[in-house]
């Protein structure tokens, strides 16, 4: 570990890495909090689209008004403060950033700012999942040729799955399972923005009385963020969904080894390398003992009788053979750990985890029977959730990525449960960043197809 010497050279040559931020969320926010008090770091701008929101997301997580108050970015690289903006595309092209970290959660404009990146040559941080799950695997071709890097973000859960797949791999461990925990019962597929708040347990007063977006918390429990999330690592760890997608298996951490094991071992995989959420909760509601529910985990295999015994020896809890092991993170702190991708980016040239190929896909289902005419409202809403497919399933079936099931308009009738394709819906009628976002994942899928 030594990101944090190689931040205080460069802090010490008084030249920081030098970073952009598009979009100051909850995500963003929780950054903008840490960057300050990093050394060897300085935050020369953030676009957002609502720049007022912006400065109060600064204020709030302790930034003096100085401190944010530089009228360009020119005088913000100069000064050493942060300016605040809401042009993107200004930020990217900036001469004096290493590194964008794009926090905004909207797929078309992730796919938008990467290419941007690959112009400009800024190294690129993807808290923006929803982008990766739609095109990582291209868009990560594309930075890798313009000579930048495309990184997930560290603190978000598939980089730190990433993590904890590379560490079991390079210590020579067979990885059998890897993914995170999750609140799930089958029901919540067909949650909306009107019943999320009674699943979560929240009064109307509670809800009045907070900044609650109930698409954005329903996107979470109706297990799209989960299909998403394990789309990208997927993708980026080499790993594959089962055929049916993600099961949510009900388990806690000190059956881990038991649970995530070949079913014809006793456990529940489909194969060995499969991604998978588990369940906080048992199927009747009651909550599981010594829950994940915001961790991450990997089951690996010992391989032989030698490493067995070792398992042994050294305490770690195995299936009743002995054979299958884990590792777990009871947690993730999202924002707070970002800055570890932006310095490993800016400082290592190496990704917290990127697309080394198409492997799984994140594919919009129907909550309810749908009707042609209907419009569709993405993830977290009224008409359909995100479910995990093998890539080559979703393209065999011509699935529509949940990413891209925004403001388009059904052409024909979609039962509820069945997965809806490119041809139940009118993206002719798409324009802007959702058609250039079209036609990037109908590259994606050209590709492909072409190399299949």
């Amino acid at each position: 570990m030594n990101l944090h010497r190689l931040l205080l050279q460069r802090a010490a040559a008084n030249n920081p890495v030098r970073v952009g931020l598009i979009g100051a969320g909850k995500f963003g926010s929780m950054f903008l909090s840490q960057v300050r008090r990093t050394a060897g770091m300085h935050l020369v701008g953030i676009a957002d689209l609502n720049a007022a929101r912006a400065k109060e997301s600064l204020a709030r997580v302790g930034w003096a008004p100085e401190q944010f108050a530089a009228a360009s970015l020119d005088t913000a690289f100069r000064s050493g403060a942060t300016h605040v903006g809401d042009d993107a595309a200004a930020l990217i092209a900036f001469h004096g950033i290493d590194v964008i970290i794009d926090a905004t959660g909207h797929p078309a404009a992730g796919v938008s700012h990467v290419l941007q990146c690959c112009e400009a040559k800024k190294h690129i941080v993807m808290v923006n999942v929803e982008a990766d799950a739609l095109a990582g695997p291209l868009l990560a071709k594309r930075a890798e040729e313009a000579g930048i890097v495309y990184s997930l973000a560290y603190g978000d859960q598939p980089a730190l799955i990433c993590e904890m797949v590379d560490w079991a791999r390079a210590s020579g461990f067979e990885v059998i399972a890897a993914g995170k925990g999750t609140k799930y019962l089958p029901e919540y597929h067909a949650s909306t923005p009107d019943t999320v708040w009674g699943h979560y347990g929240f009064t109307p007063e509670m809800v009045a009385g907070g900044d609650f977006n109930a698409q954005m918390f329903n996107s979470f429990l109706d297990g799209t963020k989960s299909a998403i999330e394990m789309a990208a690592v997927s993708n980026a760890a080499g790993l594959t969904p089962a055929p049916q997608g993600l099961e949510f298996p009900p388990c806690g951490v000190d059956d881990l080894a038991r649970v995530l094991r070949p079913k014809s071992e006793g456990g529940m995989l489909h194969h060995r390398g499969q991604v998978e959420v588990i369940s906080s909760l048992e199927r009747d509601g009651r909550p599981v003992f010594r829950d994940l529910r915001w961790g991450v985990y990997v089951t690996f295999a010992a391989g032989s009788d030698y490493v067995k015994r070792c398992f042994k020896e050294y305490g770690l809890i195995t299936d009743s053979t002995g054979e299958y092991s884990s590792m777990y993170k009871p947690f993730h702190l999202i924002g707070l750990e970002l800055g570890i991708s932006v310095a490993s980016a800016a400082l290592r040239r190496e990704a917290t985890g990127a697309p080394t190929g198409w492997r799984g896909d994140c594919v919009a289902t129907a909550k309810r029977d749908l009707k042609a005419g209907e419009m569709l409202d993405g993830e977290g809403g009224y008409t359909v959730y995100g479910k995990l497919m093998p890539a080559a399933d979703s393209l065999k079936a011509g699935g529509l990525p949940i990413g891209l099931a925004h403001k388009v308009k059904l052409v024909r009738d979609v039962k509820a449960g069945a997965p809806v394709s490119w041809v139940d819906v009118d993206v002719g009628s798409l324009s802007g960043l959702a058609a250039e976002a079209v036609k990037f994942r109908r590259e994606m899928e050209r590709v492909t197809a072409e190399v299949s």
